[in-house]
């Protein structure tokens, strides 16, 4: 399988990496390849130019956005919320036709400071604005209710815990659990929201997350929803 993951800050390395080690084609999409392979210093993260990390693996190949989705089966935006947007329109609404895309980003706006609100919030989301954006393709919004380490390795949390999706097409979100699946997500794990509007509440979940990571002083944790036997 081809994969598109736009985006290369830690979110987007640690999805290319993993789909990598599973056998897929990866191609890691950017506004400008050259720029990002001079970047010289970490970034606000304290994490590694792209060139040090990209040295660590070779088998993810650099692109432009719209070179990256191109080639692509199947595209995941795991770029800053606030720019995905035109990330996805430089990709390209042709490159972008029919295909599953899968959101795992948060619109946060930290234009006030820490901690960040949301942008869209409460009667619209990311997930819809991209769905309407580009509404050929298949969104499917899942995994940005967790740190990405947990994203592609939930065995790394002791106990059960829960990953959600939604989206309007359910080929579409078949497609996305059988990658969650590969992942390592079991499929008693995977709720289904519904329809897209669920990432409303699926994004609105961020600022108690940020309130969390606060309060712990370690963002290794996710959320787990026991039901009554």
């Amino acid at each position: 399988m081809r994969y598109a993951v736009i985006g290369t800050g830690t979110v987007g390395r640690t999805l290319a990496a993993k789909l990598a080690s599973l056998g897929h084609e990866v191609l890691l999409g950017t506004r400008d390849v050259q720029e990002t392979l001079e970047r010289t210093g970490p970034d606000v993260y304290g994490n590694p130019p792209f060139q040090a990390w990209s040295a660590e693996h070779p088998d993810v190949r650099l692109a432009t956005f719209a070179d990256a989705a191109a080639g692509a089966d199947t595209v995941i935006n795991a770029s800053l919320g606030s720019a995905s947007l035109a990330a996805l329109t430089a990709a390209g609404p042709a490159n972008l036709d029919g295909k599953l895309l899968i959101d795992v980003a948060n619109p946060l706006d930290f234009s006030q400071g820490m901690p960040p609100t949301l942008d869209p919030v409460n009667t619209d989301s990311l997930g819809e604005q991209i769905q309407r954006a580009f509404p050929t393709a298949r969104v499917v919004k899942t995994l940005n209710t967790m740190n990405c380490a947990v994203m592609v390795d939930p065995g790394r949390l002791p106990g059960p815990h829960d990953v959600f999706v939604c989206g309007d097409d359910d080929a579409a979100k078949k497609e996305t659990v059988d990658l969650l699946l590969s992942f390592g997500w079991s499929r008693e794990s995977v709720l289904d929201l519904g329809d897209i509007t669920s990432a409303r509440g699926l994004e609105q979940v961020l600022p108690l997350w940020v309130r969390i990571w606060g309060a712990l002083g370690d963002w290794d944790f996710n959320f787990h929803v026991q039901k009554a036997r």
